[in-house]
């Protein structure tokens, strides 16, 4: 039999714990009257006997919904449950851990990567505040001067997806901005792009550079196709990059282990 559109299958509600049915409930409820972050939770939808389940289990419950980040409570007076706002960087972390033991590979990142930083770019393109690209501009200041040491070039390649998240605090699209401000969580937390992002060159560090003061050109000009222009082909030229360098680092650990290694 069909189910409703909107309605939950029976089955998969049979294999919830029933702590978990019960902080659906309540955030149901939330969701319904519209409460917005600081609004108290009525006490009424609190009670064990309004959601009929034991004080252990709602007790349960409101663990669950404290962990998802939905609700805070405070003690003493004027103390009770309260609607929690989620932040994006704690819900990018939880993400993360998702893929903690099975990672994405670089190409299906870029897959993303390549279809929605063109339109983040668009995005943001003459609705920029004065202070927004100083901010822009800072991160670019990181990345000017050549590194001494590797730990200096490591923590420019951080400066450099420092800017395109900045690009994204500053879109007005929150999915699109959250979307991507997760792809470069997920890059940061990789190992081999952390090898990657530690190698020396030179040569990527000024393409980098190249691209972004053309982007920022056209940010501040209102040009939005020009911006999807530019960092379409920034995008096309990391990927290739990433790629390569993994392939190097693949063919180079196979050597090693069959002795080939010069």
């Amino acid at each position: 039999m069909k189910i409703p559109e909107g309605a939950t299958d029976p089955k998969t509600r049979k294999r919830l714990r029933r702590p978990d049915m019960v902080a659906q409930q309540i955030r149901e409820q939330i969701v319904e009257a519209a409460l917005r972050p600081g609004d108290r939770v009525p006490n009424d939808w609190l009670m064990p006997e309004a959601v009929k389940v034991s004080r252990g289990t709602l007790r349960e419950a409101l663990k669950v919904l404290e962990y998802q980040g939905l609700i805070s409570t405070r003690s003493g007076p004027g103390g009770g449950v309260f609607v929690a706002s989620v932040e994006p960087g704690e819900a990018i972390r939880l993400l993360d851990n998702l893929f903690l033991f099975d990672q994405p590979s670089i190409a299906d990142i870029y897959t993303l990567r390549k279809q929605l930083e063109p339109e983040l770019a668009a995005a943001v393109a003459g609705n920029l505040t004065e202070e927004a690209f100083q901010s822009l501009q800072g991160c670019i200041r990181l990345y000017e001067d050549e590194p001494q040491t590797a730990e200096e070039e490591y923590d420019q390649r951080l400066a450099e997806l420092d800017f395109h998240e900045e690009l994204a605090r500053h879109c007005s699209n929150p999915i699109l901005a959250f979307t991507c401000s997760f792809l470069l969580s997920l890059l940061r937390d990789m190992t081999v792009c952390r090898s990657i992002y530690k190698e020396p060159n030179p040569a990527l560090r000024a393409t980098g550079l190249h691209y972004q003061v053309q982007l920022l050109r056209a940010i501040k000009a209102g040009d939005a196709e020009l911006c999807r222009m530019i960092m379409r082909s920034h995008m096309f030229e990391a990927e290739r990059y990433m790629l390569e360098r993994a392939a190097m680092r693949t063919r180079g650990g196979k050597s090693a282990k069959t002795g080939n290694g010069n």
